[in-house]
């Protein structure tokens, strides 16, 4: 008797910790996407890019900026050198990649219309 009643709690208690984990389990999947766990901009590029794709490609803001932060200028170069670096093509990165983030340098520094990739 003792045998079959401890066999029940361990049945219930199995069953109470499955159905919590599937309730944990729809309430993860549920959740919204959360913006820390995004690091990479979802979509490919525009056929002809806009300041704000550059912004995107650089990293840089498009909000105006205060007095004691550098100038924009400055921080479109160094945002612009900072990702150079990481995907130059002598250091094995893309061509292509290095044509668009010159071409978002120079739309952000208003060198250019748009429209002006090599590929």
């Amino acid at each position: 008797m003792t045998s079959a009643l401890m066999a029940g709690i361990a049945v219930a208690a199995a069953a109470y910790a499955g159905r919590y984990s599937i309730l944990a389990w729809q309430a993860f999947k549920a959740r919204p996407p959360s913006a820390k766990l995004r690091k990479f901009y979802e979509g490919g590029f525009q056929p002809v890019m806009n300041r704000r794709e550059a912004a995107l490609i650089l990293g840089v803001s498009l909000v105006a900026q205060t007095v004691r932060e550098r100038t924009p200028t400055e921080k479109v170069r160094e945002a612009h050198r900072r990702v150079m670096v990481a995907n130059h093509p002598d250091a094995g990165g893309s061509h292509y990649l290095a044509s668009k983030i010159n071409e978002a340098k120079d739309i952000l520094l208003g060198k250019t219309k748009g429209g002006g990739s090599a590929f």
